[in-house]
């Protein structure tokens, strides 16, 4: 069986013998049955190349349960069952497609939602109790060392523009850096 092709089709001729006109031939049942024989190992098949392993066996069934539902399959109007089930699958497996999405969609929200946990307090806290320790080494600092360090730190000026604007070497900036710099070190070995 060829899924993916048109399926030889034998139309019956003018010649042929007819069965009587109350025959029906297989019950629906039976008929399912035999097609199920027929095609569900193709059917399985392919599946299994588009669906995961757990999920055929399932599939699988949902397709023939479909099959046997259908208007067409108690009165026999279903000329290729083969391209039916095909078919079948194909939607079973875009409707599972269309479900896991919106599933996927559901499960996840924006990050700015209110039930998402805000900053931590504690680090809040901490964080502001160091900027308020920093900021008592600055102001205990020697007026130009806390003046020079404002400026490279805060203003963002280069040495040498410091020390073009305060009227000394790059050497001396570079000297005043160094005493606050080791000030604001020293007061954080301290808290510890």
């Amino acid at each position: 069986m060829d899924l993916d092709d048109d399926h030889d089709r034998r139309d019956i001729a003018e010649s042929d013998p007819l069965p009587p006109g109350e025959w029906r031939g297989f019950t629906a049942g039976a008929r399912v049955e035999a097609i199920y024989t027929a095609h569900g190992p193709e059917l399985a098949r392919y599946i299994r190349r588009r669906a995961p392993e757990q999920d055929v066996g399932d599939l699988v069934q949902e397709c023939f349960r479909r099959f046997a539902q259908s208007r067409g399959a108690a009165s026999s109007l279903i000329e290729r069952p083969a391209a039916y089930l095909v078919r079948t699958a194909r939607n079973l497996l875009a409707e599972r497609a269309r479900t896991d999405g919106r599933r996927m969609q559901a499960d996840h929200g924006p990050f700015e939602e209110a039930d998402h946990a805000g900053p931590d307090p504690h680090a809040a806290l901490e964080a502001r109790d160091t900027i308020r320790r920093l900021a008592d080494v600055v102001a205990r600092l020697k007026p130009k060392t806390r003046t020079i360090f404002l400026m490279h730190r805060i203003e963002g000026l280069s040495y040498e523009e410091i020390a073009a604007a305060q009227g000394m070497s790059v050497k001396g900036v570079e000297k005043q850096m160094a005493k606050a710099l080791g000030a604001i070190r020293r007061s954080r070995r301290d808290e510890r």
